[in-house]
C-alpha cells in the first residue's frame, strides 16, 4: 500500500461458501472502484462474533481498507455467518440479530452487567450517530425553536414546586 492510497469504503457484506467478509470500497488515487476478499478462517458457530470482528479490524494486511467500516457492522457479519453455521436461514439469522441489537425502552438497565451495559451504550452512540444533523447536511438547520400545544392542563410535579426549604 502506497502512502498516496486513500480508501474509502462503500460497502461491507459476507460471503457464506466459501466463509468471506467482501469489502466493496474505491481507491481515490486511481479513481477506481475494486473488491477485497478476506477469508474467514478458524471460525465455527461456537466462535465469538465480537471477537473475530476485532481481530479482522485490527488486522494489519486489511486495517487500512476497514477504517470505513464500524465494529458493530463486522460483528453483525460475522453473527449471520454464526448464524448460517447453525443451520439458520439469513432470515432468521438477520432477526436474531436484530433483536439482540434493539433496546427496550421498559428494561431497567441498572441491573444490567458490565459488558451488557456496554452493549447498550454502543448501540444507543450509533443510533444517535446514525440520526444527528450535522452542519454540513442539506437538511440541518440552526437553532430549533418548537411551539409545544397548550391545550391540555399542565401537570405539576412535586419536584418543581417552589419551595421555602433552604437545602
Amino acid at each position: 500500500a502506497g502512502a498516496t492510497m486513500t480508501l474509502s469504503a462503500q460497502k461491507c457484506g459476507v460471503c457464506f461458501q466459501p466463509p468471506a467478509i467482501v469489502l466493496i470500497y474505491t481507491d481515490s488515487s486511481q479513481q477506481k472502484t475494486r473488491q477485497r476478499i478476506m477469508p474467514v478462517r478458524n471460525f465455527s458457530r461456537f466462535s465469538d462474533c465480537s471477537r473475530a470482528a476485532e481481530q479482522l479490524k485490527n488486522n494489519p494486511r486489511h486495517k487500512a481498507y476497514l477504517e470505513g467500516v464500524s465494529l458493530r457492522q463486522l460483528h453483525k457479519l460475522y453473527s449471520l455467518l454464526r448464524g448460517h453455521l447453525e443451520g439458520e436461514s439469513l432470515a432468521e439469522s438477520l432477526e436474531k440479530f436484530q433483536q439482540e441489537e434493539t433496546i427496550d425502552p421498559e428494561e431497567d438497565m441498572n441491573k444490567l452487567d458490565d459488558k451488557e451495559l456496554a452493549k447498550r451504550k454502543s448501540i444507543m452512540d450509533e443510533l444517535f450517530e446514525k440520526n444527528r444533523k450535522k452542519k454540513d447536511d442539506p437538511d440541518f438547520v440552526y437553532n430549533v425553536e418548537v411551539e409545544f400545544p397548550q391545550d391540555e392542563q399542565l401537570e405539576s410535579c412535586g419536584w418543581d414546586m417552589e419551595s421555602d426549604e433552604e437545602i
